[in-house]
């Protein structure tokens, strides 16, 4: 079932590894859904971290995904492939996707899909799945994170910081955050964050024991790695959780192995893109009932940064790899 589509679409694709520069407006055969597929016809796609790596030629598609960039959507359910529900046509979602997301229509599976509500916008729903499901899954699911507990956030100014201290908050911990100025530290206080620390001019470890009383906070949510680690474990407390969805500053690490297990401490990561379409599935259903209705309410929100064409893909790389923006960057694509 579909509605009545064109053969071709607009996308930007990677010429060639490189610099944002390599990324290419092109035209391309409208994608058709598979066995339990939809397409959407796109009208925002978030931009994030992974689609820079991709690029760069360090983050390669999983596969049998799509070899364009974008793992997030929002748009409209065009046409259905065989064994979906014919009531998803013409819903309004947005959707975690494997690939694909800079094009005017893209592949996704319905069970990876959440309805838009009203009065959230379309652009603030492309800018929802990839951090919501990754915060959701390493915060509260692989982290163990509870209502009064003290999480420390890496990167609060960044889209996944953002949705982090937002959710944290919802679900009633404190949150400490690191960012790199002090004008990022006061836009992550304004999202909401307890303690906002300047690494540059300040240590973390000692600013979060200081203001948890010398105890620690109970999780750490990090994507720097490297000689980020150890600092993070002395961060902790006694059973602390250390959940690593990143290695910017390096894939090794070296750990007072000793200490961590006095401590009696937890290291624990994980990539998303990879697992299997039956996790994510699931991921989103559990999303659906534990989260959603804060976005339907209209206390969950993300925060965002700027948006652009999907001519002007490059721009938004470079704004992102920049280090400036707050919160998320998208892709205005359809209408």
């Amino acid at each position: 079932m579909t509605e009545d589509l064109p053969n071709t679409m607009s996308v930007i694709a990677i010429s060639e590894p490189g610099g944002p520069d390599v990324l290419a407006l092109q035209t391309r055969d409208v994608p058709q859904p598979g066995q339990g597929e939809v397409l959407v016809r796109v009208s925002h796609a978030g931009v994030n971290r992974p689609d820079c790596l991709q690029r760069a030629g360090s983050y390669p598609p999983p596969k049998g995904a799509s070899d364009l960039p974008g793992l997030e959507i929002s748009g409209t359910v065009a046409a259905l492939g065989e064994g979906v529900d014919p009531s998803e046509l013409g819903k309004k979602v947005c959707a975690l996707v494997n690939g694909g997301g800079y094009a005017e229509y893209c592949i996704a599976r319905p069970e990876h899909c959440l309805p838009v509500p009203l009065g959230l916008s379309m652009a603030e729903a492309a800018a929802i799945p990839e951090t919501l499901f990754t915060v959701w899954h390493n915060v509260f699911q692989r982290g163990f994170a509870r209502d009064g507990e003290t999480i420390l956030i890496h990167g609060g100014t960044s889209g996944i910081g953002t949705m982090a201290t937002k959710l944290a908050k919802l679900f009633g911990m404190t949150v400490i955050t690191t960012s790199g100025s002090d004008e990022k530290c006061a836009s992550s206080k304004g999202v909401g964050a307890d303690l906002v620390i300047n690494y540059k001019t300040q240590d973390f470890v000692e600013k979060t024991r200081a203001f948890t009383d010398g105890r620690g906070a109970q999780l750490v949510l990090d994507m720097v790695a490297g000689d980020y680690t150890q600092r993070n474990l002395d961060a902790l407390g006694d059973d602390g959780r250390l959940v690593v969805i990143a290695a910017l500053g390096g894939p090794k690490s070296e750990v007072n192995m000793a200490r961590m297990m006095v401590r009696r401490q937890m290291i624990t990561g994980s990539t998303l893109r990879a697992r299997t379409n039956v996790f994510k599935g699931m991921l989103a259903d559990e999303l659906f009932r534990e989260v959603w209705p804060l976005v339907e309410s209209g206390e969950l929100r993300p925060v965002m940064d700027e948006t652009f064409t999907l001519g002007e893909a490059a721009k938004a790389h470079s704004r992102m790899e920049a280090g400036n923006h707050i919160g998320k960057i998208v892709l205005a694509v359809g209408e």
